[in-house]
């Protein structure tokens, strides 16, 4: 491997180790990362950011299941919604400006990080996730739109909402599988593939997220998860200002 492509797989698994941590998927983080070393966002780093975070997600909730904090009905109930209504804004990538899904992207972390930092009650009850699923809506396209899975704005929905900080990434990592792979097909007939890369950023995504989800079942107090998921949102928000205006 050259230094690159070693760059680009190192890099990943770190990500996909804190997104499996957070039950996210690792697009929302692998999107502007991914754009460092490839210059086509939507014909080759959405399609691309879009498999992993399936994959991704996948082994998250592998590892989340193993310690039973699936709620598998609340969870399904959401893969239906952001399945069906995630290729709608992968169609939409295709006709929009690059510049205004980056000033989505920016605008919509910025908000949930400056949520996910003020007190949070836990209610999760019915009503409140029937509200979650009106906001899986909107956020399954958006996410479309983004390249990036819903998961990175459905886990704070979840959180806000009420949902405990574990099983809302139990939660989160089987809702965002399915949609990651829905809205991948629209990119399929014009995405540029790599298929050495593709192949081994998988494998360390999987071993990533796995991994990232074992810790948080096992070791992570809910509060900390909280609080590296907002963090994290903050670091990578400032990190794709400073790289469009340089």
């Amino acid at each position: 491997m050259d230094g690159a492509v070693l760059a680009m797989v190192g890099g990943l698994l770190v990500l996909s180790l804190v997104s499996g941590m957070l039950g996210l998927g690792v697009a929302f983080a692998a999107v502007p990362f991914l754009a460092l070393f490839m210059s086509n966002l939507v014909d080759q780093v959405q399609p691309l950011s879009l498999l992993l975070n399936g994959i991704t997600a996948l082994f998250a909730a592998f590892g989340f299941a193993r310690s039973g904090l699936i709620d598998w009905r609340r969870a399904l109930g959401l893969a239906a919604v952001t399945t069906a209504f995630a290729p709608l804004g992968a169609l939409l990538a295709h006709v929009i400006d690059p510049g205004a899904i980056w000033a989505v992207y920016l605008a919509g972390v910025g908000y949930l990080a400056y949520r996910l930092f003020r007190p949070v009650k836990e209610r999760p009850g019915w009503e409140n996730y029937r509200a979650v699923l009106a906001w899986a809506v909107p956020i399954s396209v958006l996410s479309g739109l983004l390249g990036v899975g819903p998961g990175f704005l459905l886990m704070p929905a979840l959180i806000l909402a009420g949902f405990e900080t574990k099983r809302a990434a139990a939660i989160n990592a089987v809702a965002v599988t399915p949609p990651s792979f829905s809205a991948l097909l629209p990119h399929l007939s014009t995405a540029q593939w790599d298929g050495g890369l593709t192949l081994a950023l998988l494998a360390v995504g999987a071993v990533g997220a796995f991994a990232g989800a074992r810790l948080t079942s096992l070791y992570v107090p809910g509060q900390r998860i909280k609080q590296l998921f907002g963090v994290l949102i903050v670091v990578m928000t400032t990190y794709k200002i400073i790289t469009l205006l340089v």
